[in-house]
């Protein structure tokens, strides 16, 4: 597995698949054909039918250091990836000098057709949870001191800068109102949910308001395209630093202690990444809300010190109940369920958490056996489901009058 610097990515929104790998694809562009004269780009599959509600016709546009075309390809079939992308380069006599073919395979990541790969090292060599754990166990490790060993104590430097600019997305949005770009007329909710926080009668419904206007404010960021940060995509950005951003205010954690919180979480969305997929495009909103909430739930585990059986329970049980969840933004644009999903899911993490505290004895279900079946059931889903906006709630919605 790489580093967790390849899985924190701090971006633009509204999405790591559409917005942030796109926009790397242009740059190598840039950087290869610098005789270039015009570049048409054509999108294919959830590109396609999705880019334009998520600012990849934009990204590139601004990019692409030449005069440049958008194009929109619907109904090409035998795609290398749902997110496929062409560019075809033209020189100053409009003779075409190059075709490169990219794929933004998630997380912000690209890979170009015919060029090796060009990745970070695989810094773990474990390859699953099982594997971390008899490894974790066999030498008393922690998971947050498993990604020392293997990354240096120098690892926790940049997770505390992660974790400040989660901090700032969060105090961002909660500052912020108006109606979300796009046209589907989405109002800002984070800054009135955290204003009624005094209104609530019992500790419970304070810290769901509490817990919901954080992943709000971190969402509703994303979906305006405010720098986030990818935890473990940008759609599900919200979730992780919702949960830690209540747990420092609630118990006064430390930046250290979150950083060691966000270590554990990273394994567990490296794992995913690794043996599975991140992208909504590849296996539906699963990949990402239901990544974002096993992430979310083995941070709040390391936070509290649980073993590892218990974090295991936690990342468990948070990805067991997303299932099958569909990928079907509505108008393409990251609001509409996206943005509430983050608040629920961050809600769910923290349940989470509360089972694993006292139910992991009984457990029957392997973190890894979950992961398994979650990319099964993504390979599954009718493409439909799959960030297309072809199906689902992007298909049956209506707006209220």
């Amino acid at each position: 597995m790489q580093s967790l610097k390849m899985l924190y990515k701090i971006g633009k929104g509204p999405s790591s698949s559409h917005t942030m790998g796109p926009q790397y694809a242009a740059e190598y562009i840039n950087e290869n054909y610098p005789d270039a004269s015009f570049v048409k780009v054509i999108l294919y599959g959830s590109l396609a039918l999705t880019g334009e509600g998520h600012g990849t016709d934009k990204v590139l546009k601004e990019t692409i250091a030449v005069p440049n075309e958008i194009a929109l390809d619907t109904e090409a079939k035998d795609l290398p990836h749902p997110n496929t992308l062409d560019f075809v380069v033209y020189d100053n006599d409009k003779n075409e000098i190059a075709k490169v073919r990219a794929m933004s395979i998630g997380g912000g990541e690209i890979r170009i057709e015919g060029v090796p790969a060009v990745t970070a090292p695989e810094i773990y060599p474990q390859k699953n949870f099982d594997e971390i754990k008899e490894y974790c166990l066999m030498h008393h490790l922690r998971l947050s001191d498993y990604v020392a060993n293997y990354e240096g104590e120098a690892i926790f430097m940049f997770l505390k800068s992660v974790w400040e600019q989660m901090k700032m997305t969060v105090r961002e949005g909660l500052s912020m109102e108006g109606i979300l770009p796009g046209g589907l007329e989405v109002e800002r909710k984070a800054k009135y949910l955290y204003a009624q926080r005094h209104m609530d009668e019992t500790p419970e419904t304070r810290e769901n308001r509490l817990v919901c206007a954080y992943a709000y404010a971190a969402s509703e960021q994303n979906a305006g395209g405010g720098t986030i940060t990818t935890a473990p995509t940008c759609g599900a950005s919200g979730v992780l630093p919702a949960v830690l951003f209540y747990m420092q205010e609630k118990k006064g954690f430390t930046d250290f202690e979150i950083a060691k919180a966000l270590a554990a979480a990273g394994i567990v969305g490296n794992v995913v990444k690794q043996n599975a997929s991140i992208s909504g495009a590849e296996a539906g909103c699963q990949a990402e809300i239901g990544t974002a909430c096993s992430m979310a739930a083995a941070a709040l585990a390391e936070l509290h010190f649980m073993d590892l059986d218990q974090i295991e329970y936690a990342a468990e049980n948070a990805m067991e109940h997303y299932l099958g969840l569909t990928c079907d933004p509505v108008c393409g644009l990251v609001q509409i369920p996206c943005i509430e999903r983050n608040a629920v899911a961050a809600m769910r993490a923290i349940n989470a958490l509360s089972l694993a505290n006292f139910l992991t004895s009984t457990r029957k279900v392997k973190f890894d056996t979950v992961v398994e079946t979650m990319y099964q059931t993504g390979k599954d889903l009718k493409h439909h489901y799959r960030e297309t906006s072809e199906g689902g709630l992007a298909v049956n919605y209506q707006a209220l009058d």
